[in-house]
């Protein structure tokens, strides 16, 4: 029986949650607690990356946590940033998100249309002249430098934020049904904050094949998977299988 779902994601800020719908459609309890937290260097530890930020043109985006941290540390380092530099983001969410520290300028801003890395790089090949700064956390794979080593752009990687366990407080009761998961690191924070955990009757909900992988690589149960032919979304998954279990 599903009554209380934990969710390892932020409360979305918008009243039309589909997990809103889920917890009025079917009585239960939904409650929104991140198992990850992600943290900015701080000006100390990123000089020891030996970088210069001023030293490149054009600085390539994957994320909102990066433009946070970029713009952070840059103002935390007292460096302006040139009113010519070049932004290229991997969505156009993220290309906007700049607008947060910056004037937006269309000249200047340049982004994907699928989300993949992919499709930016056509637009940072007409502008193979720059120097190109990837701010990155420190989980990241090597991708994005073998993409722009195929295409011989100048580029550096550099990281400038991590992502931490959001720990639990110790008098806050963990006595969740079903637990959701989005990434491998959540897998990894629920060990460390729960190191004796065992799953029983709970169950466990993943979204992605990586984070699958992570749950049976800890030697636990997959109740409820997406996506699939069946369920394009997590949403979807879960109230199909809170459908069968609560009947």
């Amino acid at each position: 029986m599903i009554k209380k779902i934990l969710v390892s994601q932020p409360q979305p800020t918008s009243p039309k949650s589909p997990y809103y719908d889920l917890a009025a459609r079917h009585n239960v309890e939904v409650v929104f607690h991140p198992f990850i937290k992600v943290e900015g260097l701080s000006a100390k530890e990123f000089r020891q990356q030996h970088i210069n930020v001023l030293d490149y043109t054009a600085i390539v985006f994957t994320s909102r946590h990066a433009i946070d941290n970029f713009f952070n540390l840059c103002k935390e380092m007292r460096v302006t940033i040139p009113e010519d530099m070049k932004y290229f983001c991997i969505t156009e969410t993220v290309a906007l998100y700049i607008q947060k520290y910056v004037q937006y300028r269309k000249r200047k801003v340049f982004f994907g249309a699928t989300g993949k890395f992919e499709d930016v790089m056509p637009s940072m090949v007409k502008h193979k002249a720059e120097r190109y700064l990837v701010p990155l956390s420190d989980v990241h794979t090597d991708e994005i430098a073998k993409l722009l080593d195929s295409k011989n752009l100048t580029h550096t990687e550099c990281v400038m934020y991590r992502t931490v366990s959001n720990d639990f407080g110790a008098d806050e009761a963990f006595d969740y049904d079903m637990l959701v998961f989005f990434s491998p690191s959540g897998i990894s924070s629920l060990k460390k904050n729960f190191p004796d955990f065992e799953q029983g009757d709970i169950a466990i909900a993943t979204l992605g094949p990586a984070t699958a992988k992570a749950v049976k690589d800890a030697g636990l149960r997959v109740d409820v998977e997406a996506p699939s032919p069946k369920y394009p979304s997590i949403t979807a998954a879960i109230d199909d299988y809170i459908k069968q279990v609560n009947a």
